[in-house]
């Protein structure tokens, strides 16, 4: 059996209900899908109440944008339920920084001529997540901007003309929060770290070291040869290889949860080596 470890609905940047990926999950055959919304956990609930009893296994994780030694990282942490606990309890602070951070970019975006206002970016969404793609949505909606890529390049993308930094975990104490909260965590798509890719290795021992457990090896974006490159890089780690398509649902065009763009195979051994690993 196969499983999709990384996806994205409403309640964050995704497009799709939690509910409408357990549907999505059961027609691609999985036998557990994750759904990992950044920052937030809100949609765990609707997601397992319609994977019921006979649907697919539903994996309760949320996605953090973490830093470590200036450099952005991405983390899913599996296995993290709603309610309180260490990590639980900083989401809510990172969703806070996320609405500071939004109030800046929409002002600098209105600097630079672009009609756009709060109740704009609002009324793109319905999770409480609300980040850079929900303005990118505003945009085209308003007929500003023909795309969110269009968006995103130029505009919002690091380094963008508008782009604002907004307060982050650093990669080691996010690891350690999830550790004390009874989740495992995972590097995700390893090849977007803005790093020279031979300190890679390093990186991830060091980050191995500090309690992390595993490594998005199976991606949508990485051949077939890296894929298998980082599922190695992994093993020799002593870290779990996991995966996902990373659907967004229309926020990201091509992708299917569970196949990712036609080829992706997650094995249900990376889940079960997750579980293994937990505190």
């Amino acid at each position: 059996m196969v499983v999709d470890l990384h996806t994205h609905s409403d309640q964050s940047d995704g497009t799709d209900s939690p509910a409408e990926l357990i549907r999505l999950a059961n027609e691609a055959g999985l036998s557990a899908i994750a759904l990992t919304d950044h920052d937030t956990l809100s949609g765990v609930e609707e997601a397992r109440k319609a994977a019921g009893s006979a649907g697919p296994r539903l994996v309760a994780g949320v996605e953090l944008s973490v830093e470590h030694d200036n450099v952005k990282i991405h983390l899913l942490a599996y296995f993290l339920e709603p309610g309180t606990g260490p990590l639980q309890d900083r989401l809510a602070e990172l969703r806070a920084g996320r609405r500071r951070r939004n109030v800046e970019i929409l002002a600098r975006l209105r600097d630079l001529g672009y009609d756009i206002e709060e109740h704009d970016v609002a009324a793109q969404t319905t999770g409480e997540a609300v980040g850079r793609p929900h303005i990118a949505d505003a945009l085209v909606a308003k007929g500003l901007i023909g795309s969110r890529a269009e968006a995103f390049d130029g505009l919002l993308s690091d380094g963008g003309v508008a782009y604002v930094q907004r307060p982050r975990l650093s990669a080691k104490e996010a690891i350690q929060l999830a550790t004390a909260s009874g989740a495992v965590t995972s590097v995700a798509h390893p090849y977007t770290i803005d790093m020279n890719a031979s300190t890679y290795p390093a990186l991830f021992e060091e980050l191995g070291d500090a309690g992390l457990t595993g490594l998005e090896a199976f991606y949508p974006e990485h051949a077939p040869s890296l894929r298998e490159h980082l599922a190695a890089l992994a093993s020799d780690l002593g870290l779990v290889a996991t995966g996902g398509s990373d659907y967004h649902g229309a926020g990201k065009p091509g992708l299917k949860v569970g196949t990712g763009r036609g080829d992706l195979v997650v094995p249900d051994t990376a889940l079960s080596e997750l579980e293994e690993r937990r505190v």
